[in-house]
C-alpha cells in the first residue's frame, strides 16, 4: 500500500521550478533517502510532503494521512536558536496538534516530554535555553520533539548534517525503532556511506529523477555523475514547463 504517491509533480518558487516532473510511490513502513547534489532539490520536494509547498503542476497523494500524521524535521538552519524558549518547552511543541497552543501542559502531557527528552540522552536539559545547545545537542532536540509526535511519517531534511559521529549514531537507532515500528520515513541524506549503510531504498535526485529503487543498485557512481552533472546544466530562470508525463526513473 502507498503511503505517499506523485504524479508527475512539480515544485518551486515563485513559478520557477526546483523538482521537475517526480512520479512514484512510497510504501508505507518505507524508509528512504533522498540524495543528489546542493541544489538538487531534496529540501523543496520535502517541503512539498509536508505542504509547506503547494506544487506548481501534478499533486501528492498523502495515502489518507492528515496533518497530524505527519512529523517534518526541518534543517537546523531553519531554526531560529535566538528564541528565549527552553529544551523543554521547545520539545513540548510536538504536542500542539493534540492539545492546542493555549490549551497547557498537564500531568500526562509533562511526562511525555520528559521521557522524550530521556530517549535522546538528554536528561538534565529540561531548563537550558536552546540557545545555549551544541549543534548535536540541538539535533536531539529535534529528533525528541519528533518522537512526540508519534506520527505515521515521519519526514527529516538532513538530520545528521555537522554532528559528532556518537550523536549520528544515537539518532540512527531511533531512526531505525520508527521503521521497526512500521512508520514511513524519508531522510534528505548527503553521506553516502550513512545511505548505503542503513537506508533500502534511494530516490537520486537531481532537480527531476535520476534513478528510484533499492539502494544497492541505484545508488552507483553512474548516477551521482548524472544528477551533478543535471544540477549544474539547470536554468535556474526557467519557466515552469508543461507536464510531459515522465514516470518514475528506474
Amino acid at each position: 500500500m502507498a503511503q505517499l504517491a506523485f504524479r508527475n509533480v512539480t515544485l518551486g518558487y515563485d513559478r520557477h521550478p526546483a523538482v521537475h516532473h517526480l512520479s512514484g510511490e512510497v510504501a508505507s513502513g518505507a524508509l528512504v533517502a533522498v540524495v543528489g547534489p546542493n541544489g538538487a532539490g531534496k529540501s523543496t520536494l520535502l517541503r512539498g510532503i509536508v505542504g509547506i509547498l503547494k506544487p506548481l503542476g501534478g499533486s501528492i497523494h498523502l495515502g489518507g494521512l492528515d496533518a497530524r500524521d505527519i512529523a517534518y524535521l526541518p534543517q537546523s538552519a531553519d531554526i531560529d536558536r535566538s528564541f528565549p524558549i527552553s529544551v523543554f518547552d521547545f520539545v513540548g511543541t510536538g504536542l500542539w496538534r493534540a492539545t492546542s497552543l493555549f490549551g497547557g501542559i498537564g500531568k500526562a502531557a509533562r511526562g511525555k516530554i520528559l521521557r522524550a527528552i530521556a530517549a535522546v540522552g538528554l536528561n538534565g536539559f529540561e531548563n537550558r535555553p536552546i540557545g545555549t545547545l551544541s549543534g548535536g545537542q540541538m539535533q536531539r532536540v529535534l529528533f525528541a520533539r519528533v518522537l512526540l509526535q508519534d506520527a505515521r511519517l515521519i519526514v527529516l531534511d538532513e538530520p545528521f548534517n555537522a554532528i559528532d559521529s556518537k550523536t549520528t549514531a544515537d539518532l540512527l537507532a531511533l531512526v531505525k525503532q520508527w521503521h521497526g515500528e512500521g512508520r514511513t520515513v524519508l531522510a534528505a541524506l548527503h553521506d553516502m556511506e550513512t545511505v548505503r549503510t542503513h537506508f533500502s531504498e534511494t530516490l537520486v535526485l537531481a532537480r527531476g529523477p535520476v534513478a528510484w529503487g533499492p539502494t544497492s543498485e541505484v545508488l552507483t557512481p553512474e548516477n551521482l555523475m548524472v544528477a551533478m552533472r543535471m544540477c549544474e546544466a539547470f536554468d535556474d530562470s526557467a519557466a515552469a514547463c508543461a507536464e510531459d508525463g515522465r514516470s518514475r526513473a528506474a
